[in-house]
């Protein structure tokens, strides 16, 4: 399923941008961001498009009406929980999931926007797919990846895992309710990080 239209109204209500245009983009850490700390978009003016379960390719097919379409300036990706969790019932490919946020960050770069690309956080129980059992690897093995295509191309990466995990990598308890979605106080110390990232 491709969630075409799920910001179509608010995307069309947006006036145009009087100044840069951060939007963050994502799936239900994205999606449930603004619910958690709406004090954060407000005193920003940062855009949520999240959707809840999407995996990176369903992202890269709304890309243009969720990024293009409204002057984004800066997009902040955070992306790959939902495809190492299998959501669309394909086996997970590192490879894919790579080559699709790679094709999100050249759609960035040819329509003028700068790329943000944040590590996926250290989740190691996805509690919906009890069968894969190797998240936290795959989580790990992933954001390496991405942080190395960053430091060959310049692009900025946002290592969320260095804030949010504890002594074994892992995302800690205090932090999330679930091993997988942050709890206030883990967007707080997002935000933190993500804020001194785009200085």
């Amino acid at each position: 399923v491709i969630h075409l239209n799920r910001y179509a109204a608010a995307n069309a209500a947006l006036p145009a941008p009087a100044g840069p245009r951060v939007v963050l983009y994502g799936d239900s850490i994205t999606d449930g961001w603004p619910g958690q700390r709406p004090e954060f978009f407000a005193s920003t003016g940062f855009i949520g498009r999240g959707i809840s379960g999407e995996e990176t390719a369903q992202m890269l097919l709304r890309f243009r009406a969720d990024v293009i379409g409204i002057g984004a300036s800066t997009m902040v990706l955070l992306a790959g929980i939902n495809d190492i969790a299998q959501n669309l019932g394909d086996p997970y490919s590192e490879d894919a999931t790579y080559a699709n946020i790679l094709s999100m960050i050249d759609l960035c770069w040819q329509n003028g926007i700068r790329p943000v690309i944040c590590a996926c956080l250290p989740s190691y129980n996805i509690r919906w797919r009890p069968e894969v059992t190797d998240s936290f690897e795959k989580v790990c093995s992933l954001n390496a990846r991405l942080k190395a295509y960053c430091d060959r191309h310049g692009v900025t990466f946002v290592d969320y895992c260095s804030v949010l995990a504890g002594p074994d990598g892992k995302i800690m308890d205090g932090l999330s309710g679930d091993t997988v979605h942050p709890n206030a106080a883990g967007y707080a110390l997002m935000e933190k990080l993500l804020l001194e990232t785009l200085k």
